[in-house]
């Protein structure tokens, strides 16, 4: 009967004692929209505020919090991924960097995008977007937005 318990016991407590993989990272929902109010008073004079989270061999992770329009941008050797955290923004996205200058090695930056397709992002929406391919964030005055990068290194 002892050998028993003490089996049962081991096989109960293993998840306790299993350590989680190198790498291996959760960012609570309401942790990631907390990060809202503690970015809003770092924001800069382009009203926008981030903070890296993690980085990854070839990707990291940051959170982003604005409440004005961001610079189009568009990154020669990195894909973005977008994940809305809180708040609601038009994505552009596509077409031509107006005024593109080089601000940073493969980072090409200007006032605005001409041609692009406008997207309306919501709460849990979710945006993949391609290397070398322009975006601007465009926020509606007095709604801030809130949301989660991943930046990933593409060959």
């Amino acid at each position: 009967m002892t050998k028993r318990l003490m089996a049962v016991a081991f096989v109960a407590a293993g998840p306790l004692l299993a350590a989680e993989p190198p790498g291996f990272v959760v960012w609570p929902d309401a942790d990631l929209k907390a990060y809202g109010r503690k970015l809003a008073p770092k924001m800069d004079a382009g009203k926008v505020a981030s903070e890296r989270l993690t980085s990854f061999g070839n990707h990291l992770t940051m959170i982003a919090h604005r409440e004005g329009d961001g610079e189009a941008e568009l990154h020669e050797g990195q894909a973005d991924y977008f994940v809305v955290q809180r708040g609601a923004a038009t994505l552009v996205v596509g077409g031509e960097v107006v005024g593109g200058r080089t601000t940073a090695p493969g980072e090409v930056r200007g006032p605005s995008i001409k041609d692009g397709a406008r997207r309306a992002l919501a709460v849990g929406d979710i945006v993949h977007i391609p290397a070398k391919t322009p975006h601007q964030l465009l926020i509606t005055p007095g709604k801030p937005f809130t949301y989660f990068v991943i930046k990933v290194d593409t060959p």
